[in-house]
Order: C-alpha cells, then sequence, then structure tokens
C-alpha cells in the first residue's frame, strides 16, 4: 500500500462493518500495537492512523506511533475520547453513525440526511473545540454506510460539495462498501468499478479530502489521470 502510494496508514484491531461484535481492549491493544509499532521503525516518516472508538487503546496507539485517531464513535461512545485527543494532539477523524455496528443498519431513518449529518458534525465540532482541541487537528466523515440506506448514502454523495463550508478535510470512505453491491448488484468482490465512479463524482468539488480505500493502486490512477484531463499537477 505504501508503494502504491498511500500517505496514511490505518490500523484497526475491531471491526466496525454492520453486524460486527465487539471486542475487548485487551484484545483489541494485543492486535494493534505491535502493527503500529513495527510499521513506526520501518516508516518512521509515514503518517499512522488507529481506528478505534476507544480512548485507552487511542493514548496506547499514539503513544506507540499512530499520529491520528479514527473514531467512528465521535467521542460519544467513549466520552474519554476528547481528552486523549486534546492531551496528544492527535489528529482526529469525526465520524457520523446512526447506532452501534450492531444495529446500525437495522432500519435506519432520516427526514433529512444530509442536513442530519451535517447538524450531528457540526454540533461535535463545537464540543470538540470547547474541549481544548485545536481545529487543525480535525478531520470530518459523513460515514458512509454506517446507520445509512442506500438512499442517504447516494444523497450525500451528490450533495458532497456542501462540506466545503466545513472547511476542513472531509474522508470518504467509500471502499467495498455494501451499497455499492445494492446498486449494482455484484458481488462483494466485485465492487471496485462501483466504488471507482463513487470516488470519481468527488473530484469534481474543490472541498480537501482524505480517502480511505483498500485498493490503493486503482484509485491513485484514477486521481492522477483526472489531474492529467483537468492539467493540475500529479501526485508526488
Amino acid at each position: 500500500m505504501i508503494r502504491e502510494g498511500a500517505e496514511i496508514l490505518d490500523v484497526g484491531g475491531e471491526s466496525t462493518r454492520p453486524g460486527a461484535e465487539p471486542v475487548s481492549e485487551e484484545e483489541e491493544l494485543r492486535r494493534i500495537l505491535p502493527v503500529i509499532e513495527s510499521l513506526r521503525r520501518a516508516y518512521p516518516a509515514l503518517a499512522l492512523s488507529i481506528d478505534t472508538y476507544k480512548s485507552g487503546v487511542a493514548a496506547k496507539a499514539v503513544s506507540a506511533g499512530a499520529a491520528i485517531i479514527n473514531d467512528v464513535g465521535a467521542g460519544l461512545w467513549d466520552k474519554k475520547m476528547p481528552e486523549v485527543v486534546e492531551k496528544t494532539g492527535a489528529g482526529y477523524i469525526c465520524m457520523h453513525s446512526q447506532g452501534r455496528p450492531q444495529d446500525m443498519q437495522n432500519n435506519p431513518v432520516y427526514a433529512d440526511v444530509l442536513k442530519e449529518v451535517q447538524a450531528f458534525l457540526r454540533e461535535r465540532r463545537e464540543m470538540l473545540l470547547y474541549r481544548g482541541i485545536a481545529e487543525d487537528q480535525l478531520v470530518f466523515d459523513p460515514g458512509i454506510g454506517f446507520g445509512k440506506r442506500l438512499e442517504d448514502n447516494l444523497e450525500l454523495l451528490r450533495r458532497s460539495n456542501t462540506f466545503i463550508d466545513f472547511k476542513r478535510p472531509i474522508l470518504w470512505g467509500l471502499s467495498r462498501k455494501s451499497f455499492i453491491s445494492k446498486l449494482c448488484g455484484v458481488a462483494a468482490e466485485d465492487r471496485l468499478a462501483g466504488g471507482l465512479a463513487a470516488y470519481a463524482s468527488l473530484l469534481q468539488y474543490p472541498c480537501p479530502q482524505v480517502w480511505r480505500v483498500h485498493d490503493v493502486a486503482e484509485h491513485a490512477q484514477l486521481i492522477r489521470m483526472w489531474e492529467a484531463i483537468q492539467e493540475r499537477p500529479q501526485l508526488s
């Protein structure tokens, strides 16, 4: 992934896909700490992210070498998380989700998904700033596939340009998500093309973005081709 162009590696020891069962903090640490420590030794300049909603895991991961905390719980699933972010100075990815992994796809409902997601993220931003976290530490994630119906995911993507109002990078996690299969009628292992198309739709807007992907080389090609067509400088 590094050779293919990944600028950040996101390390996680507990799945948060719909229906996933939680693991203990001890087991999560057993899984992630050796990985973070070995990556830090091998690639000292590489940005590492810890994908966790547990404050204890986040704190120890940052001590081991992670520079970013990717929290699908937005500081609500573990109320001590903002304190860890403030004390460590780590980057913080704050994500919207309706429900927990065990139940978040059990009939999620929105009156206006865009307004509700953006209102949630704005409220979390104000709370984080109030807790002493600097704005330049923050990245926001609309939470595609986390308590969202197919139509909700598509609406967030259609209106992705409105997230420019946050004046912070927006993380998009579209890679291999199940909404691609629901729309295109393909098996899980055949979601790459649909995911590339979804990501390509985001390139028409100037909002700063972070892409969380599995297939790095293919997405790097997409970006380089787009930039060449637009006569923009290619990625280094």
